[in-house]
């Protein structure tokens, strides 16, 4: 890398920083974008891992972590996994690595959806997968890959058997997801939810909720009163205007 002006070094750096990627994969990138380093990240996370997990290295690493009578890994083998990964459970990092396992349930893995997911990732011992950490971090300031985290949340939350998300649950996922993407409503969200409505959250509601945090200035300047957003979003709204907590023009 010391054939580059200082100015490409500092982006080799800083790609490799934030995507976790080796110096090849960083100078590969950057130079298909011609240097420019939001170009780069699309071009390094459009592109699938190279499969370098070894099958039986994950294997035992399935079995460390299953329950001992049961061929699934629940609660304490995944509060391990955290603890060996020195993440918090809450870390919004292990709800990326269960999308990409495509897990069905929180705090759940089948052996198909763990050695699967490792396999997507490209990792087949614990010391690889929390190298990857800082990249799959980074996966959530890609549109797209949020915009599937977020729907892919919503039915992994949930209970078995239900149409609809809890609310305290669909309260606790929202803070941990909106808070990606700074909402400055999310506290007046939360606590609309919890005195005027105190019932489930429907998946229409859940996903209709990012398009209106994601194209609805906060002062709801641009809000259109007969636009198609569940009744809910309507019912806030009149909330915020009720509180004074928003000037909104017709």
């Amino acid at each position: 890398m010391h054939k580059l002006g200082r100015g490409s070094r500092d982006k080799v750096q800083q790609f490799m920083a934030i995507t976790g990627a080796s110096e090849k994969a960083a100078l590969q990138a950057l130079k298909a974008s011609d240097w420019h380093l939001e170009g780069a990240f699309d071009v390094f996370y459009s592109q699938p891992q190279i499969a370098v997990a070894n099958t039986r290295h994950l294997e035992e690493l399935y079995n460390r972590y299953k329950e001992p009578d049961a061929d699934m890994i629940m609660v304490e083998g995944i509060s391990q996994l955290c603890n060996d990964l020195q993440v918090d459970p809450q870390d919004i990092v292990m709800l990326v690595i269960s999308w990409h396992m495509k897990a069905s349930t929180m705090c759940e893995f089948t052996r198909q959806e763990f050695i699967g997911g490792l396999q997507s990732i490209g990792v087949d011992s614990i010391e690889k997968l929390r190298e990857k950490l800082p990249s799959l971090r980074a996966e959530l300031k890609d549109d797209q890959k949020f915009r599937e985290i977020y729907n892919f949340a919503f039915a992994w939350a949930r209970e078995k058997g239900q149409k609809s998300l809890a609310l305290e649950t669909a309260i606790g996922m929202w803070r941990l997801l909106i808070a990606e993407r700074n909402w400055s409503l999310i506290d007046h969200w939360c606590q609309f939810l919890q005195v005027r409505h105190n019932k489930a959250i429907s998946r229409d509601t859940w996903t209709q909720l990012l398009e209106f945090v994601k194209t609805i200035d906060p002062q709801l300047t641009n809000y259109d009163e007969e636009g198609a957003w569940p009744y809910l979003i309507d019912e806030f709204v009149d909330y915020l205007k009720e509180k004074g907590l928003v000037q909104h023009r017709r």
